[in-house]
């Protein structure tokens, strides 16, 4: 496990690399084509670790739909979606995200894009787990998009908190990215969770649980 963790912040950091060098340019999906998703090219993305541009956007429509007053974010990497889903906030004109981000130097970054946006007031970033972070109040949207293999101890972690009519999301949820996706069938085997599976190139899960919902 150690050596794992190892590497995937190696990579992280690689990616944050390549993402700084890009400065902010957009270039075409990278993920290869799935059978719910054939044509990957068509989507566009920052770097390999930040949702897709599309989805993006489809985050800060979500926001602005729904009207959250509270927003959890996991795994923020450069904070780019956290920037994204305060725009909606800020648009709407209340609410507040709070994301974290494990890895110091990744955070580091993260933090000093968000400090130098427009946008910082919606935003609470966080240096932590999101398996230890601490959440005061009603959860209405969960955007899960930390380290796969802890998606499902997340979203059972804060199931709890989550508004009945919220919203549950994950990424990174393709055919090909199997943990996520059949993690969140099985939630939804287990009565948990109604799912439904987005085919984007990376693949989107937006749910809802079932307990309460009215």
């Amino acid at each position: 496990m150690g050596l794992f963790l190892k590497k995937k912040l190696k990579q992280e950091h690689k990616v944050m690399m390549q993402a700084e060098r890009a400065a902010g340019a957009l270039l075409p999906e990278y993920h290869r084509a799935t059978p719910e998703c054939p044509h990957p090219e068509r989507w566009s993305m920052y770097d390999s670790m930040t949702a897709e541009v599309e989805v993006l956007e489809f985050l800060r429509t979500l926001v602005t739909t729904v009207k959250p007053e509270l927003v959890v974010e996991t795994g923020a990497f450069l904070g780019v979606s956290t920037l994204w889903i305060a725009e909606g906030l800020k648009r709407n004109g209340f609410g507040k995200v709070i994301s974290c981000e494990l890895d110091p130097v990744v955070f580091a970054k993260a933090k000093e894009k968000i400090v130098t946006s427009e946008l910082s007031e919606w935003i609470e970033l966080r240096n932590e787990s999101s398996l230890e972070m601490k959440i005061d109040g009603q959860i209405d949207i969960l955007f899960s998009d930390s380290d796969m293999p802890i998606r499902e101890p997340e979203v059972r972690r804060f199931l709890p908190q989550i508004n009945p009519q919220g919203l549950i999301l994950l990424h990174d949820a393709s055919s090909h990215l199997k943990v996520v996706r059949d993690a969140a069938l099985r939630m939804e085997s287990e009565g948990l969770l109604s799912v439904v599976l987005l085919p984007t190139p990376r693949g989107f899960v937006v749910a809802q649980k079932r307990e309460g919902r009215r």
